[in-house]
């Protein structure tokens, strides 16, 4: 073979394979990082319709029949499944569906339909459990009662034991308190790296990063509050002569923060 025939074979060969190579390229150009993880995003949409949008469900799972038992972390560990969503709001239809798709009910689902016999089999299986908080540190009785009627035999049950409607008691604040406690807590440099704490029209405060949903805060007493959903960890506040400072423990202390002085 002559020496240009050759170049002219090599350059054809090249040519063949970026072309060839070109739609693997491309497509692994739009693979997310995480795969072949769910998509954050996705994950979380699917478990907030589950609360009661049953279009959007019947739409998700139709398309991607896994997601009917995806869980997301609201924040701190508060973990919640689309089950989860649909049995603490009393959607039984919701419930049902992702169930004959593969969702996983627990006691919590079993309270909300009115599985009387899985609820008290499950307590007698392992006693205490009925003191075991769904998402959002939601009771076993409260997912009874939002079952409306058809749970009614379990709500009686429920309030016959001890311990399946423990909830800590929230020491009141004052409006005089709820200003001094909100505000942005910077722990960083940039305007990302904040804490913002607002509160509630009823004066409960609240735990957000910026462009996500805040958490709902629990005062025990002394400026100290648990998080809704995350009954280990604790948010405490400290005033000084420099001003507020947050703490997050969980247990030893993951985050401080002082409050922004435009705050």
């Amino acid at each position: 073979m002559s020496r240009l025939s050759s170049l002219v074979s090599r350059r054809s060969f090249l040519s063949t394979s970026s072309l060839l190579l070109t739609p693997a390229l491309a497509r692994a150009e739009v693979i997310r990082a995480d795969f072949p993880m769910h998509e954050p995003e996705l994950v979380q949409e699917m478990v907030g319709v589950s609360h009661g949008n049953f279009a959007r469900v019947k739409e998700l799972v139709s398309r991607q029949p896994a997601l009917a038992k995806v869980s997301f972390d609201w924040g701190f560990g508060d973990w919640e499944t689309c089950i989860d969503a649909a049995s603490h709001v009393g959607n039984r239809e919701i419930a049902e569906f992702l169930i004959a798709n593969g969702a996983r009910p627990t006691l919590f689902t079993a309270a909300m339909l009115g599985q009387l016999d899985a609820v008290k089999a499950s307590i007698a299986a392992a006693p205490g459990i009925q003191r075991t908080k769904g998402p959002h540190s939601i009771t076993l009785l409260r997912h009874a009662m939002a079952g409306g009627p058809r749970a009614q035999a379990v709500v009686d049950y429920l309030k016959s034991i001890e311990g399946a409607d423990e909830r800590p008691a929230e020491k009141p604040l004052t409006p005089e308190e709820v200003k001094k406690l909100s505000g942005n807590y910077m722990f960083g440099f940039n305007t990302y790296s904040r804490i913002e704490m607002t509160a509630t029209a009823n004066n409960q405060m609240q735990f957000g990063r910026p462009g996500r949903f805040p958490r709902g805060l629990t005062h025990l007493g002394s400026y100290e509050f648990v998080p809704i959903g995350s009954e280990h960890v604790r948010i405490r506040f400290s005033e000084t002569g420099s001003g507020m400072t947050l703490t997050v423990h969980d247990p030893d202390v993951v985050l401080t923060a002082k409050k922004a002085a435009s705050s």
